[in-house]
């Protein structure tokens, strides 16, 4: 099992996914696991394969003839050339969630011990560098990581990014106040589904059609085989996790550091989310302008599912606009506010 070990003895496990010379990590919110990522995994490599035992050696090649061999050096030499091209993607499972460590006490979650893990795997990995890319609290993981070792990323993307504190609560209408009050309540795989179902999505995007049945019915059946696969999040991860979020603050001297790092910034957020209110996306891409572009899309709390292929599009041009020295006059976006924010 791929883990690594982060401050304390905390094991983070780890799965890695695709080949190339760009290297991606992907950081889940709150009660997320790795594979929560798929749209993405997919739309970036090509493949929902892991390849976490690439690395066992293979067992040694007989050539019959130099014409073989010619052959077979060719071919590897053409899968070099691909795989240089390519993109490889980790992600894992925070602290308190799935098949990583679980804490006990409270203070060992917080943002910038969990940004510590995030380090710890490019470290284990040996990746100098790498595209980072948060969603939810794992954003909050991800800007807290871009402050700390701002010269370890190529790029930063926030998917459905918040603030600490007060900025954390969604919110509180008659339709939150209920999701609040199921969330608290669900017990089981199947009663976890339900309200996950109704805080990630849109009702219209969960109400279509495909084939014979809704999206609703099919993604029920795939959240709560998912959700029994890595069981129930545990008190402790749970409440860990809510204190880091809590807790979770970026300075203005840690702003200015990711601001003015030179690597350009992608706020990606879906503009019905009642979890992370896109208001408070829009204030943290323009407290990073102008190395930030804001970009809204038509979802919610989880558009990388939504839209996978508008959020993946954003993520492959946040990557090529990396690969230039300097961040483009043209990249930072910020749309026009709406009256009333």
């Amino acid at each position: 099992m791929p883990l690594c070990e982060s401050s304390n003895g905390v094991k983070i496990y780890y799965r890695r996914y695709g080949h190339g010379s760009t290297k991606v990590l992907l950081i889940i919110g709150l009660a997320g696991t790795h594979d929560s990522w798929g749209p993405q995994v997919k739309g970036l490599t090509g493949s929902i394969e892991a390849n976490d035992d690439d690395d066992l050696e293979a067992p040694p090649c007989v050539h019959t003839n130099q014409e073989e061999k010619s052959k077979l050096d060719r071919t590897r030499d053409e899968e070099e050339e691909e795989q240089e091209d390519g993109i490889e993607i980790c992600c894992f499972d925070n602290r308190g969630m799935g098949r990583s460590s679980v804490p006990t006490n409270k203070s060992d979650y917080t943002t910038t011990k969990m940004a510590g893990d995030a380090l710890a795997i490019l470290d284990h990995l040996g990746w100098k560098k790498a595209h980072v890319f948060g969603h939810s609290m794992g954003s909050m993981i991800a800007c807290k990581l871009a402050a700390i070792a701002p010269e370890r990323l190529c790029s930063l993307a926030l998917l459905n990014a918040t603030g600490g504190g007060f900025e954390c609560f969604p919110k509180l209408d008659r339709q939150m106040m209920s999701l609040a009050y199921r969330f608290l309540r669900a017990k089981t795989p199947e009663q976890r589904a339900h309200v996950d179902l109704d805080t990630h999505y849109t009702k219209e995007y969960l109400d279509e059609y495909v084939g014979s049945s809704t999206r609703r019915k099919i993604l029920y059946q795939e959240y709560v085989k998912g959700i029994s696969s890595t069981g129930m999040q545990s008190n402790y991860g749970f409440e860990g996790q809510v204190n880091a979020c809590w807790t979770h603050k970026m300075t203005p001297k840690e702003l200015d550091t990711v601001r003015l790092a030179g690597f350009p910034i992608s706020v990606i957020h879906g503009r019905y989310d009642v979890i992370a209110q896109l208001s408070h996306a829009k204030r943290l891409a323009e407290k990073l302008h102008p190395a930030a572009r804001m970009v809204e899309l038509h979802g919610a709390h989880l558009v990388s599912h939504e839209r996978p292929d508008e959020v993946n599009q954003a993520l492959k041009d946040l990557i090529e606009a990396s690969n230039s020295k300097e961040i483009a006059d043209d990249w930072s976006y910020m749309p026009e506010s709406e009256s009333g924010e």
